[in-house]
């Protein structure tokens, strides 16, 4: 469980993104103070309207250029950093490719850096320097597997995507000698009102729903709702520290998947979306969807965390 505390001030980068949107809802709704860290502020007060979210603040910020970093949060107890291109949503080239990597690791780093430079602060301004870091990684760093399971003492792997996850990890960890906690979130499947199970819905309203690929690849996710409540956990309490894969403790087949949002919605699910088509859409990219990992929530649940949707179904229905 969180620890109760105060009111919090929190900086976050990706507040606007699909999981951003939904921690910055609820940080407000308990009363704390948000800065969202955005290229695009116009962006940021579309979502986070004053009306609604007078405790939000939309500070424009650029991973290309240090300036206003330090400044934003300074003064913040903690950050959460989010933000990243999408991974699955575009065909993968070079430029592609180059633009997940560096999107994750130019601002990881702009980050750490205002952390560390606000420990150098006068010793009146010592207290200003925020406490927590939660930063988000994948569990792509595992690397794919249709029979191995992974915890989060697991060795990474060594495709594309666990080398972006490996440098995502390691450029946050500079901030520990600032004296400030870094917890790291190997964050799965996000699923919710958006992400990867709304493009699938379409199929299944129209008839023609069913698993993608071979069905046996593992879909290892995570609730919307569980996922802000563990940021925020990692936020508050004191004891977490390190890295904690952010997945629902029951993973599942990709078949099972199909099944499960066929029976949750009154549709059949044997429709199977073959390989290929992905393979025409996103390339590279496309094994993302196509292959898969079984990763377990060892460390997150000897931290306490209690999943509230730790099960697929219960998950669909809440938000269908």
């Amino acid at each position: 469980m969180g620890v109760s505390i105060g009111v919090m001030k929190i900086a976050v980068t990706g507040a606007t993104g699909f999981v951003g949107q939904r921690l910055v809802e609820k940080l407000t709704l308990a009363g704390h103070e948000v800065r969202v860290l955005t290229r695009n502020p116009a962006l940021a007060q579309r979502r986070f309207p004053a009306a609604r979210f007078p405790q939000v603040v939309a500070i424009a910020i650029h991973p290309d250029r240090p300036e206003g970093w330090q400044q934003a949060i300074l003064g913040c107890d903690g950050v959460v950093n989010l933000a990243g291109e999408p991974i699955a949503e575009k065909r993968w080239n070079e430029t592609q490719k180059q633009e997940i990597l560096q999107s994750r690791i130019k601002t990881t780093e702009q980050v750490v850096k205002a952390i560390l430079q606000g420990g150098t602060e006068p010793a009146a301004q010592a207290d200003s320097k925020p406490a927590v870091l939660v930063s988000a990684s994948a569990i792509g760093f595992y690397g794919t597997s249709e029979t191995a399971s992974f915890d989060e003492d697991s060795p990474s792997g060594d495709d594309f995507l666990a080398e972006v996850c490996r440098q995502w990890e390691a450029a946050a960890q500079p901030v520990t000698a600032s004296g400030t906690r870094l917890v790291i979130l190997r964050i799965g499947i996000v699923v919710g009102n958006g992400g990867a199970i709304a493009k699938m819905l379409p199929a299944f309203w129209a008839f023609a729903g069913g698993p993608i690929g071979t069905g046996q690849q593992w879909f290892s996710w995570i609730y919307r709702e569980d996922l802000v409540d563990l940021i925020i956990q990692a936020l508050t309490d004191g004891q977490m520290s390190g890295t904690y894969n952010a997945t629902s403790p029951n993973p599942v087949r990709m078949k099972t998947v199909a099944e499960v949002m066929g029976n949750v919605l009154g549709r059949p699910s044997w429709l199977p979306v073959p390989g290929f088509a992905l393979d025409l859409l996103l390339g590279e990219g496309a094994k993302v969807v196509l292959e898969g990992q079984q990763v377990l929530p060892k460390r997150t649940q000897v931290s306490g965390f209690q999943f509230q949707f730790p099960d697929l179904a219960a998950a669909l229905k809440d938000f269908l």
